[in-house]
């Protein structure tokens, strides 16, 4: 049996890569149809998440075409996670297996071929790895590899270098929609389905139009939701951070009581400061780690809709 494939590539304000990304993933379609790769079925489908660019209009004018292409429209803005989210759970019951990629194309397109070997062999996940990260700056690369330490760390269970670029049988997909939490953290999600899986090792290639979508602002704000959504580490860390100081107060008091009975006390007004500049922080920072789980908890008690899809051109 030929697999049906179908291609779901988030876009938010895409208009600059849109053009030679929609050629070189038809020529791939194409080539891999020829092939009897795949189904002529196949399908690539652009999910637009509320661009504020032509974004859109270019999805419709590719889809008016040539049928290969589809396309999702989100009726506003919600981000790259719940944009991919919304597109697989719109393909999940009309396609064998499901790849997710970003739209600059970043991620070599020719592992296609592996990823659909892997399945073909039997597994239901089969992720997407980057091989190396020669070609980021230091401080990219520095960043990205403390954030997968720091998380397995914590006890996620996420593939290491792997982002979103990674195919899914209809099976894995009906699995990843039995999770209903709000704040979405996927790469960490779907190692949970625990169906069969492989890699795909890749060599990553530069932008080759448009920006990145994820700047440092962005980039640190998802590694938090990442870590929260996921792991309540950071909560007993401050748990253990607040019984360490507990116990060196207590020496402290004991110290200090006998230094008052052997008559050598010594006023220290300096490390009396600093004593509650450090207590006085620590808390601040226990309160707000703690508000934020209360915040996630109060988000997902709401049960709002992750997106709302406004049109879909099958």
């Amino acid at each position: 049996m030929v697999t049906k494939l179908y291609l779901v590539i988030p876009c938010y304000n895409e208009e600059e890569v849109l053009p030679e990304t929609s050629k070189r993933l038809l020529l791939k379609i194409k080539t891999l149809q020829e092939t009897k790769r795949i189904s002529d079925e196949s399908r690539i489908v652009f999910v637009d998440d509320g661009s504020k660019d032509s974004t859109w209009k270019l999805i419709k004018k590719y889809h008016s075409e040539n049928s290969t292409f589809s396309g999702i429209k989100l009726s506003k803005n919600k981000g790259h996670q719940n944009a991919l989210l919304a597109g697989l759970a719109a393909v999940s019951e009309l396609a064998d297996a499901v790849i997710s990629l970003d739209a600059d194309l970043q991620d070599d397109i020719n592992a296609i071929d592996k990823m659909l070997e892997k399945f073909e062999n039997g597994n239901d996940i089969v992720y997407g790895v980057r091989s190396s990260r020669k070609k980021d700056t230091f401080f990219k690369r520095f960043t990205a590899e403390g954030f997968y330490k720091i998380m397995s760390f914590l006890g996620a269970d996420i593939v290491f270098n792997h982002a979103d670029y990674r195919l899914m049988s209809t099976r894995a997909l009906q699995g990843l929609l039995e999770y209903k939490e709000v704040n979405l953290f996927l790469r960490g999600i779907v190692p949970l389905i625990g169906y069969k899986s492989d890699i795909v090792s890749y060599e990553r290639s530069e932008r080759f139009a448009g920006e990145s979508k994820y700047p440092l602002r962005k980039m640190l704000s998802f590694a938090f939701e990442g870590i929260t959504s996921l792991s309540v580490k950071p909560i007993r860390m401050i748990f253990s951070v607040g019984i360490i100081i507990f116990l060196i107060s207590i020496i402290a008091m004991i110290y200090c009581l006998g230094s008052y009975l052997t008559g050598n006390t010594i006023s220290g007004w300096t490390s009396l400061i600093m004593s509650i500049w450090l207590l006085g922080g620590l808390q601040l920072i226990a309160v707000g780690m703690i508000g934020e789980y209360i915040g996630k908890v109060y988000l997902e008690t709401k049960a709002r809709p992750k997106f709302i899809i406004e049109e879909f051109l099958h």
